[in-house]
């Protein structure tokens, strides 16, 4: 089977409290070196049959009007991914 992978992140100017929990916890275990941490979400739609342009529209939407919060966040990515 295929998928597709569907990913979101808050928009830039939205606080991102769990990126800071995130970012403290990294600092506490002494992982430097990293700016801002932003946490998004990843969704991975399984797909019978290959994936087709109609299919990563179909995807697309459904990312847009149901998968994102399109007032606080961003869909930044829609795509096929090649099973292992």
């Amino acid at each position: 089977m295929a998928r597709v992978v569907v990913e979101v992140m808050p928009k830039p100017e939205i606080l991102d409290p769990q990126g800071k929990a995130i970012s403290g916890g990294m600092s506490r275990l002494g992982l430097t070196g990293f700016g801002e941490v932003r946490q998004g979400k990843r969704f991975e739609l399984e797909v019978e049959g290959e994936v087709t342009e109609e299919v990563l529209a179909q995807a697309r939407e459904a990312a847009e009007k149901l998968l994102s919060n399109p007032v606080i966040e961003n869909v930044v990515a829609v795509r096929a991914v090649e099973e292992a």
